[in-house]
């Protein structure tokens, strides 16, 4: 027992240590760790200061802030500045949004998909591609000079969303995901912080915790990242970089203002921050704003993926990116991939430069503002927030629920929707809320069903 009595002394975590265990740090960083999955310590729990607990268990004020350190990066606590250490609250939840197994009983809303009904142009361009007499180079490696003219076509799609580049400063990955995760791992140290949305997209949240890349959440004003609140944290944070998804925020469903596009593209050049930009929904837009690319172009990564606006299978990203950050992605990327999909790569340039890219992505809006309008019959505008061409909508919850229960008997009742939980960074609450994606049910009379059952439970 330490020399001073804490036996009447209100701590809301009180570990013990056999100093047998070395080094002491690692094993109170466990100790940390199990405590929160195991839930004795519940998200939001405010930790003791660290001089607190130093005196406590009569180690040095280093051993301490060593194993806060660790269970920082793994995301179990988020640190405020003037606030003080907390239990994250997504620091139980699970990231991981696409199951192993397709659920058997359940109608899928939470992994977000596009619909299928959409896909005859690309099938047809495939069905052409396999019938030429070299076919056979297409399931082989990839070879320099057949990534030029396909960088062409990366080209031409960053046309759309109106950012002017070079095939030069084109980079192809193996989808979304996979090109932040090589952005992260070319630009970012171990340790390093980023700024995000307070609920942001949870394949960053996974790809940082693997990384031990903190994300610090920028506080909103308005529904949109607060060009205030981020000029904040450049000073007191000490963030490195930002990720932004403008267009139809994941899974917030906001678009980001030109207005505040502008600012934080200032911010960003002022504090030499790079910025990740998201274009994951732009194409999908009916009103085409300029990219925050456009204002900040030496600053900005700007990764399209064509799982969104095209197929899900096609598993293939553009990253257009200035010179200064193109050779360390280019490493990461080639660390990561060697080489993205020969395949996938041609079918994608000849699908752009065709311009039967332009009928998959009116195909799916079409069927997406058909099932937005049954979102809208059956739970309403008002609480379940989302524009005609969103391909997920964020449902707000009556206090009788939070999120997680609400997932939970949602599930029970074979919807599977994902709850705010999944989406919260660090110390940030959950928003009340759930997130439907409701171009996953394979059709119309599919969603209708899983919209049904979910008004019913909303009325219990």
């Amino acid at each position: 027992m330490p020399t001073n009595s804490f036996e009447n002394y209100p701590m809301s975590w009180k570990p013990t240590i056999t100093r047998i265990e070395r080094p002491i740090y690692q094993a109170l960083a466990k100790q940390l760790e199990d405590d929160i999955k195991e839930g004795h310590l519940v998200p939001g729990t405010k930790l003791p200061p660290q001089r607190e607990l130093a005196d406590y268990l009569e180690v040095n004020l280093s051993t301490i802030s060593k194993a806060f350190k660790v269970a920082e990066l793994k995301g179990l606590i988020s640190a405020t500045v003037g606030s003080g250490t907390y239990v994250s609250y997504d620091a139980v939840s699970n990231a991981y949004l696409l199951a192993e197994e397709k659920p058997k009983h359940l109608i899928e809303m939470g992994a977000m998909l596009t619909d299928r009904v959409s896909y005859r142009p690309l099938f047809e361009l495939l069905q052409a591609m396999l019938q030429e007499p070299d076919y056979a180079r297409w399931f082989d490696y990839s070879r320099p000079g057949d990534t030029v003219w396909q960088k062409d076509a990366g080209v031409k799609l960053m046309e759309y969303a109106r950012i002017k580049t070079k095939k030069e400063h084109i980079l192809m990955a193996n989808g979304g995901q996979n090109a932040i995760t090589a952005t992260l791992a070319g630009l970012c140290q171990h340790g390093d912080r980023i700024g995000v949305d307070h609920h942001t997209y949870p394949g960053l949240k996974t790809a940082a915790a693997m990384l031990g890349i903190q994300l610090v959440p920028i506080r909103s004003e308005g529904d949109e990242m607060s060009p205030k609140a981020l000029l904040y944290a450049c000073k007191n944070e000490n963030i490195k970089g930002l990720y932004l998804i403008p267009d139809y925020q994941n899974p917030l469903t906001y678009t980001m203002s030109a207005e505040t596009r502008k600012a934080i593209a200032e911010i960003a050049i002022q504090h030499d921050l790079f910025i990740i930009e998201n274009g994951m929904f732009h194409l999908l837009q009916d009103e085409v704003l300029p990219a925050v690319a456009s204002y900040a172009p030496e600053q900005t990564i700007y990764v399209v993926s064509l799982s969104k606006s095209m197929a899900p299978g096609l598993r293939l990203a553009y990253v257009a990116l200035p010179l200064k950050f193109l050779d360390p992605v280019r490493k990461a990327l080639y660390n990561l991939n060697i080489s993205v999909s020969p395949l996938f790569a041609e079918l994608a340039a000849r699908a752009i430069v065709s311009k039967q890219f332009e009928q998959v992505i009116a195909l799916h809006k079409e069927e997406t503002k058909a099932r937005n309008q049954l979102v809208d019959y059956y739970l309403g505008k008002e609480n379940c927030i989302g524009k005609a061409t969103g391909i997920f909508r964020w449902l707000h919850l009556p206090s009788s629920f939070t999120g997680d229960q609400f997932e939970k008997l949602a599930s029970v009742h074979g919807v599977q929707v994902y709850s705010g939980g999944r989406f919260a960074v660090g110390n940030v609450a959950p928003a009340n809320a759930v997130r439907l994606a409701i171009c996953t049910p394979e059709t119309r009379a599919e969603l209708e069903t899983a919209l049904v059952i979910l008004k019913k439970l909303l009325a219990v």
